[in-house]
C-alpha cells in the first residue's frame, strides 16, 4: 500500500508536468508534493496505530497527510487517484466511524476532481469512486475481522498450551506420588514391619533361646540393609537392586524364597520358557511379588507359599498362592483400599497401599490382577501382564 501511494504520487507529477508545463502554480505543485511525501515517510516512524499509545500524534499526522493531498487536489485533480492509499490509512489510523466518515470525505473530493476534469458530465465519474471506496473498505473490514479472529484463536491456542501444560505437570505429579507411595510401600514399609516382627520375636526368646533370638536379629539386621539399598535406589531412581550384575527376575524371585519369617515356607518354580523381559515388566513383578509375600508372613497365618512365575508366549503370569486363613475378596476391599482387617492372604496388602497398589502397577502394564480366596482354605493372587513381541 506504501509503494501504490508513492507510485500514484509521482504519475500525478509526471501528469501534471507533462501537461502543464511552466505554469504559476507548478512550483506549488511540486512543493506540496514533496511535503506530501516527507509526511506520508514519518507515518511508519511514528508507530503505534489505533488504540496504542502514541494515538494523538498519529491523528495529528493523518490530519496533515489529508490536509496536503486535499490542497493538491485543489490545484491539480488529477492527484485524486492517492485517495485509495489515503482510505486505507485512515481505516488503519482512526476508530470506525471516524475512519468511514474520513472515507466519504475523500470520496467526495475524488468525484468532485474527476468533473473538474471531465468536459463534460459522465455518470460513470459520479458511481465508480464511490464503488472503489466500498470495495477497499469491505476488503479492509473483512481482513480486520479474519485478523482478529486469527489472534483470538491463537490466544485460545496458547491458553490450551498453558493450561495442557499445567494438567501434565499435575497429572506427573500425582503419578510420581503414586509410583513413591507404591515403591515405599512394597519396599521400606514391608522392611520395617519384618523388622519389627523379628524383632518382637527375638525379644520374646531371648531368655529361653538366645541362639534363635540371635538369628531373628540378624535376620532383621539384614532387611535393614535391603531397606537401606532400596532408599538410596529411590534417590538415584533405578532399578530395584535385586537386578544389579544382570540378574533376572527368576533370581529376583528365587531370592524372595529364603523367607524372612522362619515359620513360613515359600517354594519358587518357573514354568514355562524364560524370555526376556522389559525393566518395567520386571520391577512391577517383583514389587508384586515382594508385597504379596510380605503380607502373607503379616497376615494371612500361612505356613507354606507357592511362588510361581509362568512365561505362556504372549503373556508372563505371577501366581502367589498361600494356606493361609483366606479372607472374601468380595468384602475385604473397601473403596481407596481398606481391608476387612488381618483376615487378607497373598493379597492381605489390601489394607492400605497393598491390593491398590498393585492394581496400579499391573494396570500400568496393560495387565490384570485376580484374587481367588476363601475364608479358612487359603489365597492365590495372580498378575497376568502380556508381552509385545513374544
Amino acid at each position: 500500500m506504501h509503494a501504490a501511494f508513492f507510485l500514484l504520487l509521482g504519475a500525478s507529477l509526471v501528469r501534471f508536468l507533462i501537461r502543464h508545463p511552466g505554469e504559476p502554480r507548478t512550483p506549488w505543485i511540486i512543493a506540496f508534493s514533496v511535503a506530501l511525501a516527507l509526511l506520508y515517510v514519518l507515518g511508519p516512524v511514528l508507530g503505534p496505530v489505533q488504540g496504542a499509545p502514541g494515538t494523538g500524534r498519529r491523528f495529528t499526522w493523518l490530519g496533515a497527510v489529508v490536509a496536503s493531498w486535499v490542497v493538491l487536489v485543489v490545484l491539480a485533480p488529477s492527484f485524486a487517484w492517492c485517495a485509495v492509499p489515503l482510505f486505507y490509512t485512515g481505516l488503519r489510523t482512526l476508530p470506525a466511524r471516524a475512519s468511514l466518515v474520513l472515507v466519504a470525505l475523500l470520496t467526495t473530493l475524488v468525484v468532485a476532481a474527476q468533473l473538474r476534469l471531465a468536459e463534460g458530465f459522465d455518470p460513470n465519474l459520479v458511481l465508480a469512486p464511490p464503488a472503489v471506496a466500498a470495495i477497499a473498505t469491505a476488503v479492509f473490514v473483512h481482513t480486520q475481522r479474519q485478523a482478529a479472529r486469527q489472534r483470538a484463536l491463537i490466544d485460545d491456542l496458547l491458553r490450551t498450551r498453558r493450561e495442557l501444560a499445567a494438567t501434565e505437570r499435575r497429572e506427573g505429579t500425582l503419578a510420581e506420588r503414586q509410583r513413591l507411595s507404591m515403591e515405599i510401600h512394597d519396599t521400606l514399609a514391608q522392611g520395617l514391619s519384618s523388622q519389627q516382627m523379628l524383632l518382637q520375636a527375638a525379644d520374646r526368646t531371648w531368655d529361653s533361646d538366645a541362639e534363635a533370638a540371635r538369628r531373628h536379629v540378624r535376620t532383621a539386621a539384614d532387611i535393614a540393609a535391603r531397606g537401606l539399598a532400596e532408599a538410596r535406589r529411590f534417590v538415584h531412581d533405578l532399578a530395584p537392586p535385586q537386578f544389579d550384575g544382570g540378574a533376572g527376575l527368576e533370581d529376583a524371585l528365587r531370592a524372595l524364597a529364603t523367607p524372612e519369617s522362619p515359620t513360613v515356607s515359600v517354594r519358587f518354580h518357573v514354568e514355562g520358557v524364560p524370555v526376556p523381559l522389559p525393566d518395567r515388566v520386571r520391577s512391577a513383578l517383583l514389587r508384586i511379588a515382594q508385597g504379596a509375600l510380605a503380607n502373607v508372613t503379616e497376615h494371612a497365618a500361612a505356613t507354606t507359599v507357592a511362588l510361581t512365575l509362568s512365561y505362556l508366549g504372549d503373556q508372563v503370569v505371577l501366581d502367589v498362592a498361600d494356606d493361609g486363613r483366606g479372607f472374601d475378596p468380595g468384602a475385604a476391599v473397601a473403596p481407596g483400599g481398606a481391608s476387612g482387617g488381618a483376615s487378607g492372604g497373598a493379597s492381605g496388602g489390601a489394607r492400605g497401599h497393598g491390593l491398590p497398589a498393585m492394581r496400579a502397577r499391573v494396570g500400568q502394564l496393560g495387565g490384570t490382577l485376580t484374587i481367588e480366596s476363601v475364608p479358612g482354605e487359603g489365597t492365590v493372587l495372580s498378575a497376568s501382564v502380556p508381552l509385545e513381541n513374544p
